[in-house]
């Protein structure tokens, strides 16, 4: 049998040809697959709330939750700190990261890793605060264009597994995720640059006097989450909601020096600084903007609910729930109660950030005390730029 060898020019064709194919091949592969990676045009919108504890943060959660459009869920990287509580924040922010990229993708399976074998829809945290688990699909117990009751859904919705919580989730245009976890952007760039999102960052920020005064109340609460965010450094009881607020303050100059001084391309236009303060001072107005930025209108529905959680009577502060109280009285309560000493100190270790973010100091306990001294700049007064060169961090001192 006569064999013949294949001249160069012709086996170059060959390996030429066979290239193609393949090229071709997986191609046309990536267009029929269930299994490829959705896009953008797909059409759903990615909204990443983060704050830090006693900030507001739950309640701008609830303004999204009880929005029709929205899928909304509550810190579901507290699964990962509450697995993991050996570890300090740093270590653990590529799993938190991580978690968020698949909840996004409507992919739970993430957080069932952190939960145990055999578990329902509660063993998700603060999971009846999602008007989205207490309506169709998830649950028949409320509409999805009414508002939910929270004791209602614990009662009523839960059920075994996650698979009715992934299945409600793809059903929504916006899915929205309050996080108290994320203390820099760049852990996050991944989650920007990946086409199948289209990932928004609301960055909600306040007085850290207030912050403080407010975790004050309930401060066995934050414990475990305090020495985490610490990463397990030896500190004094007494001395450890102070470096807690310091490195929140450090956490917000990072994150917006990041995102509007000389920002990547990729978060460019996809970054919002809201200050507590300014939405309670003209609320409507305020969510109005924050729902412009993702994609969102108001409904008469939710614009009523917003009015009657703002402009109750009740004075408790509770840890996470929302309650009707008046939020123009708490956002100042600090200035009657919190001891001045304390108030002077978070002024010092805080200086920079309260700068950048348009907060004045109070000199004096008669000043604190005084309300018609607003310790809040107005937003037209101001705007959110870095510190002139010379400040106390360029002297040496331990201010943010």
């Amino acid at each position: 049998m006569t064999r013949r060898r294949l001249g160069p020019v012709t086996l170059a064709f060959l390996v030429l040809l066979q290239g193609t194919a393949v090229v071709l091949l997986l191609g046309w592969y990536t267009q029929v697959s269930p299994c490829r990676r959705p896009s953008p045009a797909q059409g759903k919108v990615h909204v990443l709330l983060v704050s830090s504890w006693r900030s507001g943060s739950s309640f701008l959660g609830q303004v999204f939750s009880q929005h029709p459009s929205v899928f909304y869920l509550m810190e579901p990287a507290w699964h990962v700190w509450s697995q993991l509580p050996n570890y300090g924040a740093r270590n653990l922010k590529m799993a938190v990261r991580d978690l968020v990229r698949s909840v996004f993708q409507c992919d739970l399976s993430a957080v069932e890793a952190y939960l145990p074998e055999q578990h329902n829809l509660s063993s998700l945290f603060m999971w009846s605060q999602s008007r989205a688990l207490c309506s169709p699909p998830a649950c028949t117990l409320s509409p999805r264009n009414q508002l939910s009751n929270p004791a209602e859904c614990q009662r009523h919705c839960d059920t075994r597994g996650l698979r009715g919580a992934e299945e409600a989730c793809r059903t929504y245009s916006h899915v929205v995720l309050k996080e108290v976890r994320f203390f820099e952007l760049e852990s996050l760039y991944p989650l920007l640059r990946d086409p199948s999102l289209d990932l928004r960052i609301i960055h909600l920020v306040r007085d850290p006097r207030a912050v403080l005064f407010s975790r004050e109340n309930a401060a066995s609460a934050f414990y475990r989450d305090n020495t985490i965010v610490l990463d397990h450094a030896k500190v004094p009881d007494r001395e450890m909601q102070l470096e807690v607020i310091q490195e929140v303050c450090r956490s917000h100059v990072r994150i917006n020096e990041r995102a509007t001084r000389k920002p990547p391309d990729f978060l460019r236009g996809r970054y919002k600084m809201v200050r507590y303060e300014d939405i309670v001072l003209n609320t409507l107005e305020e969510v109005n903007d924050i729902y412009k930025f993702v994609g969102l209108e108001m409904t008469t529905r939710v614009g009523e609910w917003i009015y009657k959680v703002t402009h109750g009577k009740d004075s408790r502060v509770g840890t996470f729930q929302i309650i009707s109280q008046n939020a123009t009285n708490l956002s100042q309560a600090w200035r009657a109660t919190l001891d001045h000493a304390k108030v002077g100190r978070i002024q010092e270790l805080c200086k920079g950030a309260m700068s950048l973010l348009g907060y004045r100091t109070v000199n004096s306990v008669q000043e604190q005390k005084r309300v018609d001294v607003d310790t809040v700049i107005p937003k037209e007064g101001y705007q959110f730029s870095w510190l002139p060169a010379k400040t106390e961090i360029d002297k040496g001192k331990q201010t943010v």
